[in-house]
């Protein structure tokens, strides 16, 4: 086992989720019903699925898409997502902006 690649991504993922919608919801849940055990079996059974479903389809993926492919679509993937936060938010900024003065 590579330990390495097994360290990486534990620290990759826990940092990702700290203050992360899911451990809010996770959070809220908890204190919600007060029973935080079936909460923590719950969150971790979905995490766990999401996680194997990730890493094999990424494992499937890259078996039939070059890397550099995958990289150039995740970067205009990334570049899109912006663009369109940033049309839907700037407007709403905007108005901020006029009702200050």
């Amino acid at each position: 086992m590579n330990w390495k690649l097994f360290l990486l991504s534990f620290f990759m993922l826990f940092i990702a989720e700290l203050g992360d919608k899911t451990q809010l919801t996770v959070f809220t849940l908890a204190t919600q019903h007060k029973e935080p055990l079936p909460v923590f079996l719950g969150a971790s059974l979905a995490l766990v699925v999401v996680t194997l479903l990730g890493s094999f389809l990424g494992g499937v993926v890259t078996r039939y898409v070059p890397t550099s492919y995958l990289q150039l679509l995740a970067g205009l993937l990334f570049v899109g997502i912006g663009i369109f936060i940033l049309r839907e938010a700037l407007p709403q900024v905007w108005n901020m902006l006029i009702m200050r003065k």
